[in-house]
């Protein structure tokens, strides 16, 4: 009998193999660009952060994380100076997480950064099989029925290792 794990990999352990390369070398490149203090736990804010600010509720839902994993993530970019809390104009009693100018500049370079991988990968291995690649990624993510699941690996663990 042959074992297929020697000869066969599920494709989604082949998309986690492609995502932790991907954010090693994003991670790589946002740290050289000047922000070495950017760990990928952070993404659950800088993916789902609105431009005029978020609420704390809204990250914790939009990432599937839990209002407490959320907040230490919001603490530790606080912390890094790459967010800050202000009252929410809607309520008085919310407070709304925004982006500084550290934490907007971050973010920019970190879609720059993202958007030079997607080409380098278009460069190594053909534009129609990335874009074919990103069309049925985004079909099969819009086609999910279900709630978002927690995170297979919480974001106080880091994907990559330490440089």
């Amino acid at each position: 009998m042959t074992d297929l794990t020697q000869t066969w990999t599920p494709l989604p352990a082949l998309l986690d193999d492609l995502a932790d390369a991907g954010f090693a070398d994003f991670h790589h490149r946002l740290n050289a660009a000047g922000h070495p203090a950017i760990r990928q736990g952070h993404g659950c804010v800088f993916r789902f952060i609105h431009e005029e600010g978020s609420r704390l509720t809204d990250l914790s839902e939009s990432s599937g994380l839990t209002k407490q994993a959320v907040g230490e993530v919001v603490a530790d970019l606080e912390e890094l100076g790459y967010v800050e809390r202000a009252p929410d104009p809607d309520d008085g009693r919310a407070k709304l997480i925004k982006l500084t100018e550290r934490g907007g500049e971050a973010r920019q370079t970190a879609l720059s950064i993202f958007a030079e991988i997607e080409r380098e990968w278009a460069e190594r291995f053909g534009s129609e099989r990335i874009a074919a690649m990103r069309e049925v990624l985004e079909e099969a993510r819009a086609g999910e029925d279900e709630p978002r699941a927690l995170p297979f690996r919480p974001p106080s663990t880091p994907r990559t290792p330490p440089a």
